[in-house]
């Protein structure tokens, strides 16, 4: 299946997809992650959208602590150096632009560069949160908050957050 159309899917036929043509189809929505969205396939049919975000927190809940791991540290770094030299996948890119990470300030992003640092070495992993609708003092404000977290409080944020993240990538592909 080429998943390079732009046209959504309905459920029903998402729902009737093999494996492989599934996670074509939307296997991008979690960051360099497909294997989630292969778990979920497992889970068809899905009788709506509610039974489809079911399907994906159940998958994440399910994961190994490894590989849940492995997927939060697939996730790049808000306002980092790759993103300024272009090396973010095409959603993670629009994500942090339709925030204004991408027209940060010089003083904003030296804050946020202090606080991905800061992060990483509290916690071992990038922060992740869903930028969409948040302005970078809100991001900015997020991260000092939940710099002050356990560890555990922070992976389950984590996973809340990829969660998030992969509905808002996943709304556009399905048809109303």
């Amino acid at each position: 299946m080429d998943r390079t159309m732009t046209s959504p899917l309905p459920l029903a036929t998402l729902s009737q997809l093999d494996r492989a043509d599934f996670v074509a189809a939307v296997g991008a929505v979690f960051e360099h992650t497909p294997w989630v969205m292969a778990r979920v396939w497992e889970r068809r049919p899905f009788v709506d959208r509610a039974a489809l975000r079911v399907a994906m927190q159940a998958v994440l809940a399910e994961a190994a602590r490894a590989e849940m791991l492995a997927l939060i540290l697939a996730h790049p770094e808000l306002a980092s150096k790759a993103a300024l030299r272009g090396e973010l996948t095409v959603d993670s890119a629009r994500e942090q632009a339709g925030a204004g990470l991408d027209a940060c300030s010089p003083e904003e992003l030296t804050e946020i560069r202090r606080l991905n640092d800061a992060y990483r070495a509290r916690f071992g992993w990038p922060f992740i949160v869903a930028v969409r609708g948040l302005s970078r003092q809100d991001i900015i404000a997020a991260m000092r908050c939940r710099l002050q977290r356990s560890d555990d409080e922070e992976f389950a944020e984590a996973r809340a957050q990829i969660l998030r993240i992969a509905e808002l990538r996943l709304d556009p592909l399905l048809a109303a």
